[in-house]
């Protein structure tokens, strides 16, 4: 999904003009000037009105993909922004006051932020509340919108069943009307024989036709394989499209229309209203996981060589979704995330909040050196007691001694 994409202003001005496609295609770089004070806890310094709770939740998950264990403040602040029913907003400003009517949640802050919560532990409560949320403003075909009540979307379908996933649930059996959440991405599933055939859209056009869209088409992939954003790679390639009658054949035939998609140039492309097309690189790190998981860390090398050579300055300036996005590309592809063409991801990332706490390694290393002060410890508590015992044992000698001599 790309970086700006869950921008909830972005998303409403879609509906008012009734566009079918992804509402804004690439991010334009942080805002100079937060409409709002800015957290402690947050990660990033642009404006979080619009997408505070997802870029929060992609940084949390991907520095536990790589090892990081995130600040407390850092998870503390994600998990406060929830609301007592369960869903999340994009960003509420004042986390203590509880949410109203005038409170808008969606599902995308909702989906991001469980398995951001799940992935991290020790949020069970708030993961189940907001699982149970999502599954109340199902739609009837089993899919989700944006907003509740919204017509289903596949990017949206598809961030919810990997939150289902994360939460240990069976989106299969997340049912309404009889209709689960693959039923709802099928039905945007585009026929092979079709133009772009195998590609999925975000919804249906005016007419009721789908239209192939790259973005939900990476979305769908993974959501048809039943996986997350940080999904493992895995699966196998599928030379050809065919009739999709499972979702693991509709995966398949979506990673084929993103492989054909990306074969020229290794990189998907986007046209702003106004403007020229022009590389989209959040959404080429979404089709680099999704090809990943659908047929092996091989089949996205193209496109993770492109945003290798590509994607640091970037990343640089969308922050941390940005970078977070590029770590779970990595870490689907099989590539360092901390050495990305000479780029530290990770320690990009970090840099954007608060500290982190160990990494997997420093811990492993830490409770070594705890070990070997124990042991030192235990060693020296031997030593001791042996003093000890020895002193005992010449006062002991020498108590006797001297009676025997009086003896």
């Amino acid at each position: 999904m790309n970086v700006v994409r869950r921008s909830a202003a972005a998303l409403a001005v879609t509906a008012v003009i009734g566009a079918a496609a992804t509402p804004v295609a690439q991010a334009a770089g942080p805002s100079p000037s937060p409409s709002v004070a800015l957290p402690s806890g947050l990660y990033g310094t642009s404006d979080p009105t619009y997408d505070g709770v997802w870029r929060q939740s992609l940084a949390l998950l991907a520095q536990h993909t790589v090892g990081v264990e995130p600040a407390w403040k850092a998870t503390d602040w994600l998990a406060r922004q929830q609301c007592d029913n369960g869903g999340f907003a994009a960003f509420r400003a004042e986390p203590a006051k509880d949410c109203d009517a005038k409170t808008i949640v969606d599902t995308n802050s909702t989906a991001a932020a469980v398995q951001a919560l799940a992935a991290l532990g020790d949020y069970e409560a708030a993961t189940g509340k907001a699982v149970d949320w999502l599954k109340s403003v199902q739609n009837k075909d089993g899919g989700w919108g944006y907003s509740p009540g919204g017509p289903s979307d596949a990017n949206s379908t598809a961030v919810v069943i990997g939150a289902l996933a994360a939460a240990g649930e069976k989106p299969d059996a997340v049912v309404k009307d009889g209709e689960s959440p693959y039923d709802a991405l099928l039905k945007l599933a585009i026929p092979c024989d079709a133009k772009d055939g195998g590609a999925f859209a975000y919804q249906p056009d005016k007419k009721g036709t789908p239209a192939a869209n790259a973005d939900a088409t990476a979305a769908a992939v993974l959501g048809a394989l039943g996986k997350g954003l940080a999904a493992e790679a895995g699966g196998k390639a599928e030379p050809a499209c065919a009739d999709a009658k499972t979702p693991e054949q509709a995966a398949a035939n979506g990673a084929a229309y993103l492989t054909r998609t990306l074969a020229k140039d290794g990189h998907l492309t986007s046209a702003l209203p106004g403007a020229e097309d022009q590389p989209d690189y959040g959404n080429t790190a979404d089709a680099v996981v999704a090809l990943a998981a659908q047929g092996g860390a091989a089949r996205a090398a193209k496109p993770l060589t492109w945003l290798e050579r590509n994607a640091a300055e970037w990343a640089g300036q969308n922050g941390p979704a940005a970078y977070a996005q590029l770590i779970l590309a990595a870490h689907a592809a099989g590539a360092d995330p901390k050495d990305f063409a000479g780029t530290d991801l990770v320690a990009q990332l970090n840099a954007t909040g608060p500290t982190p706490q160990l990494q997997v390694e420093d811990r492993a290393v830490a409770k070594a050196e705890e070990k070997d002060d124990e042991d030192e410890g235990s060693v020296f508590g031997v030593w001791w007691y042996v003093g000890v015992f020895l002193v005992v044992g010449i006062g002991i000698g020498f108590l006797l001694s001297n009676r025997n001599k009086r003896q």
